[in-house]
């Protein structure tokens, strides 16, 4: 009997060694990293931007500040239980200047009475007494447990107005294989709300993933699906970003859309993720869904061969489509541009600005060879030609 026990126990353990390995190959793990600079390290990071007020939180206990006027905001993330971590600045020095302490509650207890005061590393006296804290290290629930989370802060206290940045400070990467090839894969937490597989319509409330050479700035919407090596995947990212998953994607629906011909680049993105385009004379396709227009470019060359580029970028919800089976999706993008000039009186001084604006409302960027062209002249006569000047307009 004590035989055949022993067997047993061997074979389970054998079933046990064979099979594990084999559900583990799809998860292919990260490495988290956390900077101060991390906005200028990685790219691609945008921002979350809670509502700076003066009231004291509810139900939620202080530390003894050193001013009379400290200021609350609650950073929202759907990694605690409460949906959301409160935040107190406070001051050190005399009224009047910049709120160059911060109190974070970094374990989620709902508290800020139990939390230390984190200097600022930076204070701008300058440029309404801005200060910068970070990277500030938070505990946060992840899939398989507590995880370490990091964001920078930058407070901005004009008078009457004050606005917060919270920035993510951490990051995933590390090499993935695709098809047998060894590639760098790197996850942003775009929106900064400690999650790394956010899908949006709007650009600004997805994450970020870029998988290609190491080094690369080249970033893609996380969404159902990511083009690699002109062949379509489907990602399982986890929630905290600590691996992905790719699959192939399988019986994939495509619908049509028409763009004016003259454009050569077409971008757009969504829940499907972020897609670039090359039409065929003004025709392309994309996988079934909801879109907004992410940008679009012209390119062409003068008498001279100088080669310029005109693209728009920055949709609003007008440059939102539908790719469907039964209607070919068309687009009125492109030319014509319009141009505007605008004029403010200051204090008896006539200042004047020139804008190119798509016809959605999108700005342009307008290129030669690559570089920013000289910037436009604008011509001012009087009616009696007493008066005729040319002056030239500045960028920035």
């Amino acid at each position: 009997m004590r035989n055949k026990i022993y067997i047993q126990i061997i074979v389970g353990i054998s079933m046990l060694i064979l099979t594990s390995p084999t559900g583990a190959q799809d998860e292919q793990w990260l490495q988290y990293h956390s900077e101060r600079e991390a906005q200028r390290i990685v790219g691609d990071m945008g921002a979350s931007n809670p509502k700076v007020v003066s009231d004291k939180p509810k139900g939620v206990e202080l530390p003894d500040f050193k001013c009379d006027e400290p200021f609350f905001a609650r950073w929202p993330t759907p990694m605690v239980a409460s949906s959301g971590l409160w935040t107190a600045f406070d001051r050190q020095n005399k009224l009047g200047r910049p709120y160059d302490l911060l109190y974070i509650d970094s374990n989620g207890d709902g508290s800020l009475a139990d939390e230390s005061a984190i200097a600022s590393y930076e204070v701008d006296y300058r440029s309404s007494r801005r200060t910068t804290f970070g990277p500030i290290k938070l505990i946060l629930k992840g899939e398989d447990g507590p995880i370490t989370y990091h964001i920078n802060i930058e407070f901005l206290n004009y008078t009457g107005r004050k606005y917060l940045y919270i920035r993510a400070a951490g990051w995933y990467e590390g090499a993935v294989t695709v098809a047998g090839t060894k590639k760098h894969c790197v996850l942003i937490d775009h929106n900064a709300n400690g999650t790394f597989n956010d899908k949006s319509l709007n650009a600004g409330e997805c994450d970020r993933i870029r998988i290609g050479e190491k080094g690369s700035k080249d970033s893609l919407f996380v969404g159902n699906y990511i083009e690699i090596d002109d062949v379509l995947y489907q990602p399982d990212i986890a929630r905290d970003g600590a691996y992905i998953k790719l699959s192939k994607a399988e019986d994939v629906k495509f619908g049509n859309i028409r763009l004016p011909e003259t454009i050569t680049e077409f971008s757009a993105g969504g829940e499907n993720g972020l897609f670039t385009l090359k039409p065929d004379k003004g025709t392309g396709s994309l996988p079934l869904g909801r879109y907004r227009v992410n940008h679009w470019a012209i390119e062409r060359k003068d008498e001279k061969g100088k080669k310029w580029k005109m693209q728009g970028e920055g949709f609003s919800n007008k440059g939102d489509f539908d790719i469907t089976e039964v209607k070919e999706a068309e687009l009125s993008i492109g030319e014509p541009i319009i141009s505007t000039i605008e004029l403010q009186n200051r204090s008896g001084t006539r200042a004047f600005s020139h804008n190119l604006k798509g016809r959605l409302g999108e700005r342009i960027e307008l290129t030669s060879d690559g570089a920013q062209p000289r910037a436009p002249k604008l011509n001012i006569k009087s009616k009696d030609d007493t008066y005729d000047r040319t002056f030239s307009f500045e960028y920035g």
